[in-house]
């Protein structure tokens, strides 16, 4: 059974805002909450900060995957709206 093309939207939708939501609380954790610099310092939040730098890192990647797939998918509406203002060479 295959999935139409209204579902795979909303399903790479609903992933794009997840992964966007847990980039943002990522990136402010890491901003806003937990120490910076380079220093000896050592212990729980020194470690949390670079596991949170790691995730943020990876769920920047599949976000990126994410939206690729949703410009795929936008393609056929994209490439006609470029052609109705003359901005896409035929």
């Amino acid at each position: 059974m295959t999935m139409g093309k209204p579902l795979k939207l909303w399903m790479v939708n609903v992933t794009s805002f997840v992964l966007f939501s847990l980039l943002a609380v990522t990136g402010l954790v890491n901003w806003l909450v937990l120490p910076h610099g380079s220093g000896r310092q050592e212990g729980i939040l020194i470690v949390t900060r670079h596991l949170l730098m790691e995730v943020h890192a990876w769920l920047a990647m599949l976000f990126l995957v994410a939206i690729v797939t949703h410009l795929v998918l936008h393609w056929p509406y994209i490439k006609a709206n470029l052609n109705k203002y003359g901005l896409l060479k035929r």
